[in-house]
């Protein structure tokens, strides 16, 4: 019997995508936003493609803050830009 892949929906595109291709954004129970590129961390995850154009049409459309239930300054997206562009951990 064959494994079954989790797929997740990104906030931008809308996609129903395999979880390992997309990237985690997480509030930890602190309250902190971050990228959780393991898929590891605790708290509350909402996935977006590892591009910028997805993570802007979920700013935009300010999906992220709907799905993490919180208000998110604009400079955790700029940070979250930046980590995504450098595909590194926190």
């Amino acid at each position: 019997m064959e494994k079954k892949i989790p797929l997740r929906q990104c906030l931008g595109c809308r996609e129903m995508k395999p979880k390992k291709e997309l990237i985690r954004v997480v509030r930890s129970p602190e309250g902190e936003i971050s990228l959780d590129f393991k898929g590891k961390a605790s708290g509350r995850g909402a996935y977006v493609c590892p591009n910028g154009a997805c993570l802007k049409k979920a700013v935009k459309a300010k999906a992220l803050e709907r799905a993490l239930s919180v208000s998110i300054p604009p400079e955790i997206y700029d940070k979250l830009q930046e980590q995504m562009e450098g595909g590194r951990d926190g």
